[in-house]
């Protein structure tokens, strides 16, 4: 219950601004765990596939596994149409990565644009009254809170970017493969 007293507190003492970029933040971090939980279970699903049909493929049969990408693309068994599913497969497999490289480098700004609010509203309050050097720090603690919020956020997007981009290059890879095995090098 004190952690919960002492949030209030904080919003309670803290600006609009400063309120404002928790929130956008928060929305942040939301919306990039639900990307990232999202992509991952559909590209480990897509994955599985991909890898059983490389198995099937090697044991001698000559065409994909239903539900696969080359299966749905791989019309006949040429280089135009393997590079096709190629390209197909890695535009489907880096959906999502944008959004998370767009978070992971702005987050950390939107930290900071409260911060400065917050700190120029500490400087100002400052220049009018007689305020202690104890209240200009608590004042200037409570302001890092929002550079801190954005710095959460971007680790974890950034994070969540590499893990995606590495599943996709798995995915990527796999379909590689079944084309190598397929079509030929």
């Amino acid at each position: 219950m004190k952690q919960i007293d002492l949030l209030v507190s904080y919003l309670h003492n803290s600006n609009g601004i400063t309120i404002a970029v928790l929130i956008v933040l928060s929305l942040y971090f939301i919306f990039v765990n639900w990307i990232f939980f999202y992509r991952y279970f559909y590209l480990m699903t897509l994955i599985r596939r991909e890898n059983f049909s490389i198995e099937t493929i090697q044991m001698g049969d000559k065409k994909p596994v239903a539900h696969t990408f080359l299966y749905t693309c791989l019309v006949e068994p040429t280089k135009v149409y393997a590079d096709l599913c190629i390209t197909k497969v890695t535009k489907e497999s880096t959906k999502g990565l944008t959004p998370l490289a767009i978070v992971a480098s702005t987050s950390p700004f939107i930290g900071l644009f409260g911060t400065v609010v917050s700190i120029l509203e500490t400087f100002y309050v400052m220049g009018s009254t007689k305020a202690s050097i104890a209240t200009i720090s608590a004042s200037i603690g409570e302001a890092l809170v929002a550079t801190a919020a954005g710095i959460f956020v971007a680790i974890f997007a950034y994070t969540y970017h590499l893990l995606l981009k590495r599943k996709a290059y798995e995915l990527v890879s796999a379909v590689q493969m079944q084309v190598d095995l397929i079509v030929g090098g």
